[in-house]
């Protein structure tokens, strides 16, 4: 379960800061989707939610990538970050804070939280040597190297070997904190898989890590020795403080840490783990600040069962895909069909096939059919019936009156793919429900009472299903929603708890009797392969 405060209802939750290297990757979108949807279901339930992503812009990689495109970093940073932010706005993302690197009031905090670390006496200068991947910023043990001194996660490059001074971050010091930490709060890391890595890493020892450069211009230099850069992680981790400040506030630790501190949940893909599990609560130990609530890793994505990559032409471009296929589609297939937190697959057949079968034809043919048929037997509203007037043993009811528990429990869990499964458990049952009941027949036979009870049940299981698919398919929820007569947008985050909160509208039995019903069409066009 995510890490929820207790005494106070907020909830911060966070993508990565994305490394601007390049413009976004499938796998960056899928991390800020399913953060997407955990905010919004946490919006849902009522919580004051602040949801962070953006970028982290510093390092020797920025430096060479701007030098070999003749631009000055800044302007290179600048350009791949608005990529990144098309690409959300396109997938309607609703962050609340963009946090950047290169931000003024970034270095200050910066700063501020070095010479915290530097008082506690964490720091200290020292000759680093060894093997050095640019790509991951980061010193690599031999253990850690396949053959060539390449590195594992970029194993086209070789790692170069460095011989310099840095300022090291004393981690060693706090191995036993963080044993305890691991024990005293077992969903600190999750999922389960990812917690054994970290535990496995930290049991082996930990040595002191690396937070300064020498010869990189492209950073914050260091407080108490400006001839020295801050290296990229011990900077970049801090980003998510700097963007708790309110826009108005002087940049200082206190100001961003008085409202939204500790922050829930950081989501991640696990190529990071390390520096937001073992490097991250360890620095913030020395800071004396309280350790963030949950780390989840998720697994990394496959096209077609291949690995992606430049070199093997089979990336996705993810602007392409929703251009092409529309934000809920994508969306949906990516957090409903892998399961989170392990590896997952793209391919595009399958995806036409399950969005088509799940969305055209399960979800959006029952309304459009049910709907026609309201309009046809019922004048276009809503029988003249509630909840309290179906059946106790009526199938749906039967399936409908824990499902918001249910599906609840699975947010909390972020099993989006489980989430999905039990909303359409009901949408399933509901189709073969009113093929059996067939209420076309029993008008012909005059029996309006059973024909208002059917579509009442049918009508009132799509919008619940509506309402809990709301936080991963947002527009399509939208759409079904205003179809039954409700003036509610779910991408209007600042009213949507006031007007359908979870408690009442994740139950069964809200759909008001004579309500007008919208014009049925289509919620989902059928995909074709391009």
């Amino acid at each position: 379960m995510i890490h929820t405060n207790t005494t106070k209802n907020t909830f911060a939750i966070t993508t990565p800061l994305y490394y601007v290297n390049d413009l976004p990757h499938i796998g960056s979108a899928y991390t800020t989707m399913a953060s997407d949807a955990v905010a919004r279901f946490q919006r849902l339930r009522g919580k004051d939610v602040l949801l962070i992503t953006g970028t982290d812009e510093h390092g020797q990689k920025i430096q060479r990538t701007a030098e070999t495109q003749g631009v000055d970093p800044q302007v290179h940073c600048d350009k791949i970050a608005a990529g990144f932010d098309v690409l959300w706005q396109k997938l309607n993302i609703q962050y609340d804070r963009f946090s950047r690197t290169t931000a003024t009031r970034h270095q200050a905090i910066v700063k501020e939280f070095f010479m915290r670390v530097w008082d506690n006496g964490d720091i200290y200068l020292s000759q680093q040597q060894g093997w050095y991947c640019v790509s991951c910023e980061e010193f690599k043990e031999q253990r850690e190297l396949l053959a060539g001194n390449r590195c594992s996660i970029h194993p086209n490059q070789e790692a170069e070997w460095r011989d310099e001074q840095n300022y090291f971050f004393r981690l060693s010091k706090y191995q036993k904190q963080l044993e305890e930490l691991y024990q005293q709060r077992p969903d600190f890391i999750q999922p389960e898989s990812r917690r054994n890595e970290v535990l496995s890493f930290v049991s082996q020892g930990l040595q002191d890590f690396s937070i300064s450069r020498l010869n990189v211009d492209w950073g914050f230099p260091v407080p108490v020795d400006p001839s020295h850069t801050i290296y990229v992680w011990f900077d970049a981790l801090l980003g998510y403080v700097t963007a708790l400040l309110d826009p108005d506030s002087e940049p200082t630790l206190d100001n961003a840490l008085q409202k939204w501190w500790p922050i829930n949940l950081h989501l991640i893909g696990k190529d990071i783990l390390r520096f937001h599990a073992v490097y991250w609560p360890a620095m913030l130990m020395s800071a004396s600040l309280p350790v963030t609530g949950q780390v989840f890793g998720h697994g990394f994505l496959t096209k077609d069962g291949q690995k992606m990559g430049k070199s093997l032409g089979n990336t996705l471009d993810p602007v392409e895909l929703v251009d092409k296929y529309g934000a809920d589609a994508i969306r949906y297939y990516f957090l409903k069909e892998i399961e989170f937190g392990r590896d997952g697959d793209f391919s595009e057949t399958r995806f036409i096939d399950i969005v088509n079968a799940d969305l055209a034809n399960d979800l959006g043919n029952l309304l459009n059919r049910t709907l026609g048929m309201a309009k046809k037997y019922c004048q276009g509203i809503v029988p003249g019936l509630t909840g309290s007037d179906i059946s106790q043993v009526n199938p749906l009811l039967e399936i409908g009156l824990d499902l918001g528990s249910q599906v609840a429990r699975a947010y909390e869990s972020l099993a989006f793919s489980q989430a999905c499964q039990k909303i359409f458990t009901l949408i399933r049952a509901s189709n073969k429900f009113l093929d059996q009941q067939a209420p076309w027949s029993l008008y012909k036979q005059g029996k309006q009472q059973e024909v208002e009870q059917v579509l009442y049940t049918v009508l009132e299981s799509v919008r619940l299903a509506a309402y809990l698919l709301s936080p991963i398919i947002p527009s399509i929820s939208t759409e079904i929603y205003q179809q039954l007569g409700f003036a509610i947008d779910f991408s209007q985050k600042e009213h949507i708890f006031l007007a359908a909160p979870y408690v009442s509208h994740a139950s069964w039995g809200v759909l008001a009797q004579n309500q007008k019903l919208g014009k049925p069409k289509p919620v989902f066009a059928r995909l074709e392969l391009a």
